[in-house]
């Protein structure tokens, strides 16, 4: 008997410290390319996805400011996209709200030390 393909390949579920929430915001990122532009493309309590205007690279470390909340954090760039090399992932030091988003998800207060402006 033939099982179809997804039968059998094993279950894969996707965990994340924290959900995802698509925000577009005026970053500033502080690295080994100098100082940046850039936007968030989806934010967490852990890290975001971000664009900026230069190339950043993998496992460097950055300072990231949000211009709309006049918070910094530092950060650690986890991914760099293979296809557009200005989109990074990047992971925060310290897992907090820097981005202004004031309604927040329940995983972000559950356990966490959640930065309230």
């Amino acid at each position: 008997m033939i099982q179809p393909v997804s039968a059998m390949q094993p279950h894969f579920q996707e965990s994340r410290r924290s959900t995802r929430v698509p925000l577009d915001v005026s970053i500033g990122v502080d690295g080994e390319v100098g100082t940046v532009k850039g936007v968030t493309v989806v934010v967490n309590l852990h890290g975001a996805l971000i664009r900026t205007v230069k190339p950043l690279q993998p496992g460097s470390h950055i300072q990231l400011t949000v211009y709309l909340t006049g918070k910094s954090a530092t950060a650690r760039v986890v991914y760099v996209a293979p296809d557009n090399p200005l989109s990074a992932g990047i992971e925060l030091d310290k897992p907090q709200n820097i981005w202004g988003v004031s309604l927040v998800p329940e995983d972000w207060e559950e356990g966490h030390e959640v930065e309230r402006r």
